[in-house]
């Protein structure tokens, strides 16, 4: 056999090896591209009233979502995306509940669904004196640097995302004492804002569960209550290990490939269900593996424990309108359930209730809503979280509390704890400074400088 034909059948397999890498690839990652897209654009649109134009440039920019083609139908209020045609997935909003992705059911049997939400009471909140309603004080403590502050924000407004390209930061607020002393918005945005808090879903379900705790319905030291793990070997993981991160189940946490964490958010009609179902691959309690899929996990266990009758009002009565937070909206799954890991949306004053509500040990208006050790038993991390940076749903500052330089955030007191979404979406609670911040954006930027700077401003 000649050179040059040895040469040619080389390259015509190492071309066609890339071409079944490419269709196998495909085939993976286009549903999720089109699924990612079609329901970011669909909620970006219906909850935020946003143009397509404005979600394609800021939130669908990047690769290999930036492959998407999203159509908007306003007919049946949908959103569809593909991939060069190809892979379509379809996102349909319902008023009061918000978008879901077409998955498993037929687009027909998820909107029969019925959910039957509360009440939000008729008031001006701009007539009632903040946490319960919106009017401020106007007074800031003179403990407050007001010009330390207001730069301070500044700078967390206009930083860059780490990456060196726009943040696109929507809101920054900080609370001190209790009171908001510093807010501001990015144009187009505003206090009444609803905006993707991401995955500080998870410690808005972890806080349901406090709830439900409180109340005798589940207890975190004993099995969780999940019908596929009897008489498995998955039947001794407890609600603490779900809550704590340590369940061992054999779930991949990855959003640039397809992966388990992409397949459950992207193609699976009940989130919860799909990842009960994977199995152990270390013993529980012993392995921290940070995991959407734990959380979907916690928000059907809510579920089953609520029953369907009163499942969708629950979260919002038993807890989230109690403490005034009106603007939560929790987006569910084909199946009815709340994505208890990535999907709600809320006004930046209303994450900063949430995070008062911590702050507060689990206290509000006089109620004791959350057991009374349960922010306590939230900031301890489990055993098998090395780097000591998670509790129950929460992230924690880290290793050391004597050594700044072994902290997450080394310019950050210890005791910080918070709630963290994708992007740099967040509520950090500092105890020690009196201190809640929250930060709501497209990209994650330097957040250990930004809660440096806001410290500073307190004298």
């Amino acid at each position: 056999m000649g050179l040059r034909k040895k040469i040619f059948r080389f390259v015509s397999l190492v071309l066609l090896l890339l071409l079944a890498y490419g269709i196998w690839f495909a085939w993976r990652a286009f549903p999720i591209i089109s699924g990612f897209g079609a329901k970011n654009m669909a909620s970006a649109i219906y909850l935020q009233h946003r143009k397509p134009a404005s979600v394609l440039h800021e939130e669908l920019a990047f690769f290999p979502v930036s492959l998407g083609t999203y159509t908007l139908n306003t007919e049946d209020s949908s959103v569809t995306g593909s991939v060069w045609g190809f892979a379509r997935r379809k996102a349909i909003y319902r008023k009061g509940i918000g978008c879901t992705l077409v998955n498993d059911l037929t687009e027909e049997a998820i909107r029969e669904q019925h959910f039957n939400l509360p009440l939000v009471p008729k008031q001006n909140p701009d007539t009632i004196a903040w946490p319960y309603g919106d009017k401020l004080s106007g007074s800031i403590p003179s403990t407050i640097d007001t010009v330390v502050l207001k730069n301070a924000i500044d700078h967390a407004m206009q930083a860059p995302s780490k990456n060196g390209g726009p943040a696109y930061t929507r809101a920054f607020l900080v609370v001190y004492d209790g009171n908001i002393v510093g807010e501001q918005y990015a144009p187009g945005f505003n206090k009444h804002s609803v905006m993707i808090g991401w995955s500080i879903s998870k410690s808005l379900t972890a806080a349901v569960i406090g709830v439900l705790t409180k109340a005798g319905q589940l207890n975190p030291d004993a099995p969780a209550p999940v019908p596929e793990w009897k008489n498995t070997s998955k039947e001794k993981i407890t609600l603490k290990q779900l809550l704590q991160q340590t369940s061992g189940l054999d779930y991949t946490e990855d959003y640039s490939s397809p992966s388990e964490a992409t397949n459950m958010l992207f193609m699976r009609g009940d989130m919860g269900a799909f990842t009960a179902m994977l199995p152990l691959k270390f013993k529980p309690g012993t392995f921290f593996n940070y995991s959407s899929g734990n959380a979907n996990i916690l928000s059907r266990i809510i579920r089953h424990s609520v029953g369907d009758s009163g499942y969708a009002a629950f979260p919002y009565q038993a807890l989230f309108h109690k403490i005034n937070m009106y603007s939560l909206l929790l987006e569910p799954d084909a199946s009815g359930t709340y994505i208890g890991s990535s999907y709600s949306y809320a006004t930046a004053r209303d994450f900063a209730r949430f995070g008062l509500l911590y702050y507060n040990n689990g206290m509000w208006n006089g109620e004791q809503l959350l057991p009374e050790n349960w922010v306590k038993e939230t900031i301890k991390p489990a055993a098998a979280n090395q780097l000591q940076r998670y509790g129950f749903q929460f992230w924690l500052n880290g290793l050391d509390k004597k050594d700044p330089g072994k902290r997450w955030f080394p310019d950050v007191p210890a005791d910080m704890y918070f709630a963290d979404g994708f992007g740099g979406q967040n509520i950090f609670i500092i105890p020690s400074k009196k201190l809640i911040v929250i930060r709501l954006g497209v990209h994650t930027v330097d957040e250990n400088q930004y809660l440096k700077e806001v410290i500073q401003a307190i004298r």
